[in-house]
């Protein structure tokens, strides 16, 4: 056996030990295996079983991630047609349950881009005084354009009403004309949770129960499947906050909340939900920011 087809054998055999594979090729190529010495079959160390040797016992149970999780809640947003349908009363005896649950089940998928706003004035000493700086302001128009350059049919712009957020929805807004452009309380910036694992610089628990609750009602009122009567698939722009859209993905997904400040996410990227009319979610991005030049990204 050549040294290069030994060497093929130790990359085929990866999670071995590289120790024993070399031992086995260094003494092939003495003839110490006694395959050319005349020993019975059943006698002889091959090469095959010493590298099998070599390797851990494979089983299906130690390679196959079990699930951690509970399995998926398709009524995570209270909206599931078969839910809503459960104890209504019929206008008819003759009335036929299939076909109403089917006239009242979403037809549409809603995309949902979520927008950091740009970089901001940290020193400012109010809301008013946090407004862009010139990177910011350069960050939010290539926002706007990536945004313009997708191609899609958006259907409104929802800004915070924090003066980084407005600042931030109006640039993006000169490049996507004939969009409406709402503004909320609700999407201001804030600690959603107490975060896993904790930081011992965060907020006390008072802040966690204010802020926790405007939050997640800012979840519930944007973040769901289409309503029936949406005939087309929508594509809505949200400009918040790092700490609001972290939390939103997490929800979105079900994965635990308390995980959102595990993520990072820079300055004008975009995070994209999709909610499928059957009420499953999908991350399509995650704090895309590709589109800036290395020398703009900030994550402040």
């Amino acid at each position: 056996m050549s040294y290069r087809k030994t060497l093929k054998l130790i990359c085929g055999f990866a999670g071995g030990s590289a120790v024993l594979v070399f031992a086995a090729a260094a003494a092939d190529s003495r003839g110490y295996f006694g395959e050319q010495r005349g020993e019975p079959a059943g006698c002889r160390w091959t090469r095959f079983t010493v590298l099998q040797a070599a390797q851990p016992a494979w089983t299906p149970a130690s390679h196959t991630p079990a699930p951690t999780g509970h399995s998926w809640d398709f009524n995570w947003d209270k909206r599931d047609p078969s839910a809503l349908s459960n104890g209504k009363k019929k206008e008819t005896a003759t009335e036929d349950p299939s076909s109403e649950q089917d006239n009242g089940k979403p037809k549409a998928t809603r995309n949902i881009l979520l927008i950091r706003h740009s970089q901001y004035n940290l020193s400012g000493n109010s809301d008013k005084e946090r407004i862009l700086t010139p990177l910011g302001r350069e960050q939010a128009e290539l926002t706007g354009k990536r945004l313009a350059a997708l191609g899609l049919k958006y259907d409104v712009l929802i800004h915070s009403s924090m003066a980084r957020a407005t600042e931030t929805a109006h640039i993006i807004s000169k490049h996507l004309p004939g969009v409406e452009l709402l503004s909320c309380d609700l999407l201001r910036e804030g600690a959603p949770i107490e975060p896993v694992p904790p930081v011992t610089h965060w907020k006390p628990d008072a802040v966690y129960h204010e802020d926790g609750a405007r939050i997640e009602a800012a979840f519930r009122r944007y973040i769901h499947r289409a309503d029936p009567k949406q005939k087309e698939d929508s594509y809505e722009i949200i400009v918040c906050h790092a700490n609001v859209i972290r939390y939103f993905v997490c929800r979105a997904l079900q994965f635990p909340p308390e995980g959102w400040l595990r993520m990072g996410l820079n300055n004008g990227s975009i995070t994209w939900l999709t909610i499928r009319p059957s009420g499953r979610v999908a991350l399509r991005t995650l704090g895309d920011a590709g589109f800036m030049p290395p020398d703009k990204l900030t994550r402040t």
